[in-house]
């Protein structure tokens, strides 16, 4: 993709720091008081002049440009990064790396990068945007706390859009995910384990294979609403978690009410 054309997806990049139609309802979930849009955001496009980006607290791998204000991110490939998905990258490989406290907001991360955003605390994620994800868009390691995705999207993810390593919840909103094989995924295999909770709220996946996958033996838990799975995806997936980093066992799929709990989840007409 030529500069040009990556600029004019672009909105002004900050990185700013501080300290279910019944038919279409899967089994188990609630009555729906209110259904995802039905409208599919995208990725926003603009050729004007835009607030100047600027940033302070979280660490850049890549490089910014800009043309009549508008600013985004470049990330810069290496040959430890993984542009063809399924091996795990380190902070090394990260086009950010958000501290305790700091916050991303409006920023399109372009292709060919390993990896995304790597959360050491507790972060907030605005209205980014992901080209094409190679390995994970989003990883969280953070020891305790709350992050927060609001807004944005994400596309071409033959892996995870995010992987939740840490001790702590994500609570996502408002997020769009085409052509993605898993929208959040709670580590089986990591060396440490522990229980991990998200939560999702008009969320939108079409296409792709699974929204959430969770290690039920582990006490993982997982609340989505109101929201909609197109394409023939899984709302949820329950594995058998371990620490021996074997391949964690495939236990169930679908809401249960307990370990995936869902209301107002909708796999058609929306």
């Amino acid at each position: 993709m030529s500069l040009r054309n990556i600029l004019l997806l672009a909105l002004a990049a900050t990185a700013l720091a501080s300290p279910a139609s019944k038919s279409g309802s899967p089994k188990g979930s609630k009555k729906a008081k209110h259904t995802a849009s039905k409208t599919a955001p995208h990725v926003p496009i603009s050729t004007g002049h835009s607030g100047t980006g600027s940033g302070s607290g979280a660490a850049n791998n890549g490089t910014t440009s800009g043309g009549g204000g508008l600013k985004t991110t470049f990330p810069t490939p290496k040959g430890s990064q993984n542009i063809a998905a399924l091996t795990e990258g380190g902070n090394k490989d990260a086009v950010f790396i958000l501290e305790e406290g700091a916050t991303i907001s409006n920023v399109v991360i372009g292709p060919n990068n390993g990896e995304g955003i790597h959360c050491l605390g507790s972060c907030t994620i605005n209205n980014v945007w992901f080209q094409d994800v190679c390995e994970d868009a989003i990883t969280f390691k953070q020891t305790s706390g709350t992050s927060f995705v609001n807004g944005g999207g994400a596309q071409n993810a033959e892996d995870k859009v995010r992987q939740h390593n840490g001790v702590c919840t994500v609570a996502v909103k408002d997020f769009y995910c085409k052509g993605c094989s898993k929208m959040y995924r709670s580590c089986g295999n990591c060396k440490s384990q522990t229980a991990r909770h998200a939560t999702f709220e008009n969320v939108r996946l079409d296409g792709g294979k699974v929204l959430a996958a969770v290690n039920g033996n582990l006490g993982d838990g997982v609340d989505i609403k109101n929201s909609c799975v197109l394409g023939g995806a899984e709302v949820c997936e329950m594995f058998e978690g371990n620490s021996s980093g074997a391949e964690p066992k495939l236990t169930g799929k679908g809401p249960d009410g307990k370990v995936c709990v869902a209301e107002g989840v909708k796999t058609s007409g929306c």
